[in-house]
């Protein structure tokens, strides 16, 4: 095994591969120690130079309600009526505090990612 640090993106794509030989391998083994560690630099090297960016709190709502098979209607109550949802979702309204918490709590979306 020889294992170093990922430098270049020539380095991390090697990783990947040599992760790809030993996905099968089994856990406590060479093999399965080697997908370990590699598999850890590998997460380490995509955060450092990739980092995600939370979603966007409109896009969250939409994704929710399109995970939840959630209509307009059904979410009226988090909004305050069926106009709001219309100018939320369009941009035209921003969200206020109590709509956030009411999503929050009602959808399970993360506060952090409503409050953007």
């Amino acid at each position: 095994m020889n294992i170093k640090p990922l430098k270049t993106d020539a380095d991390w794509r090697a990783a990947l591969a040599r992760i790809d030989e030993l996905w099968d391998a089994a856990p406590g083994t060479p093999a399965g120690d080697e997908l370990d560690v590699l598999s850890t630099l590998v997460e380490a090297y995509e955060t450092a130079r990739c980092p995600m960016l939370p979603p966007d709190p409109i896009e969250a709502i939409k994704f929710r309600m399109e995970q939840m098979q959630l209509a307009p209607a059904d979410v009226a109550p988090f909004f305050g009526g069926r106009n709001r949802i219309s100018e939320v979702l369009n941009r035209k309204r921003r969200l206020t505090v109590s709509m956030m918490r009411r999503l929050h709590k009602g959808l399970g979306i993360p506060a952090d990612v409503l409050l953007q």
